[in-house]
């Protein structure tokens, strides 16, 4: 598989959109959002997720992955941490692609799951979603602390280490 690019990541969504039968949402997520906003040139995949799942596109992923030489993930950050109760209302509008309309995952969700994981990719990430006032310090932590009695539903998250990841990550990035 070759790296994703910006160019590339469009022609994937405007070619899934025109194979979708029914209407559709598509939310990006990672480094496709990355991508979209300006602050990688290239990343290794794009993690989708559809809500509502329109008809046709789970038939063209993989032609498209093929032709275009590409990893495509089904993946969200509601598969790594609770879902946030408005994740929903925060998504940002990319664009219409035939029947599929293209979100954005909301961008403070993705955020804590990037601070989940802790990878350093991923910090550098969360660093630029505040340095571009997509993400405030404040909806970190009380985003967290939103979705604390729900992680128990998430074996892999321990909730006192992750509550503590993201409250130092806030405190030493300086934009408290």
């Amino acid at each position: 598989m070759e790296t994703l690019t910006k160019e590339k990541l469009l022609t994937f969504l405007a070619r899934l959109g025109a194979s979708a039968r029914t209407p559709g949402v598509c939310f990006i997520t990672g480094g496709a959002s990355a991508l979209l906003e300006g602050w990688r040139d290239t990343t290794i995949d794009v993690d989708l997720k559809f809500d509502p799942e329109p008809e046709g596109v789970f038939d063209a992923i993989p032609i498209l992955k093929r032709e275009l030489s590409i990893n495509v993930e089904l993946a969200s950050p509601s598969d790594f941490i609770p879902a946030l109760p408005d994740w929903r209302e925060r998504c940002r509008f990319i664009g219409e692609y035939g029947r599929l309309q293209v979100y954005h995952y909301d961008f403070v969700s993705q955020a804590l799951a990037k601070l989940e994981r802790g990878h350093a990719k991923d910090l550098l990430d969360v660093e630029q979603l505040l340095k571009r006032e997509l993400v405030r310090p404040g909806d970190l932590l009380s985003s967290v602390d939103a979705i604390r009695s729900q992680m128990n539903r998430y074996p892999a998250i321990d909730p006192g280490t992750f509550v503590g990841r993201v409250k130092d990550f806030v405190k030493r990035s300086g934009h408290v």
